[in-house]
């Protein structure tokens, strides 16, 4: 019997999350809070899943072709994989723009010593 494990929109985005929820808050989480680059993290996951479409659906015969992971375990392992690959590749990508954000972000003059209580 052929079993597909089903890959929507919604399971791409919680898995994403749940991998973000590993890296640190600065810059990881905190970079890919920004709805483009969300989006970006995204869109580089799926499509490096073959058979999704644009509409991040998921063609079942194509699937089956390809020899996409059909046990739950390693569909997820997988998409994982990916997340990890999407996020290297942006932070990459995008450094000195990442940098320039944060440094711009943290000024050190105009926020109060936390030092002294």
């Amino acid at each position: 019997m052929e079993t597909v494990v089903k890959l929507m929109p919604e399971s791409v985005d919680g898995e994403i999350e749940k991998v973000l929820d590993t890296y640190s808050y600065n810059p990881y989480q905190q970079i890919f809070a920004i709805p483009d680059l969300h989006q970006e993290l995204k869109d580089y996951v799926v499509s490096r899943i073959p058979c999704f479409n644009s509409d991040y659906n998921l063609d079942t015969v194509c699937a089956i072709n390809n020899k996409l992971p059909r046990n739950p375990l390693a569909a997820k392992l997988h998409l994982q994989s990916l997340i990890h690959q999407g996020i290297y590749s942006i932070m990459q990508e995008k450094s000195e723009w990442i940098s320039r954000l944060l440094c711009d972000s943290v000024q050190p003059a105009s926020e109060p010593s936390h030092w002294f209580g």
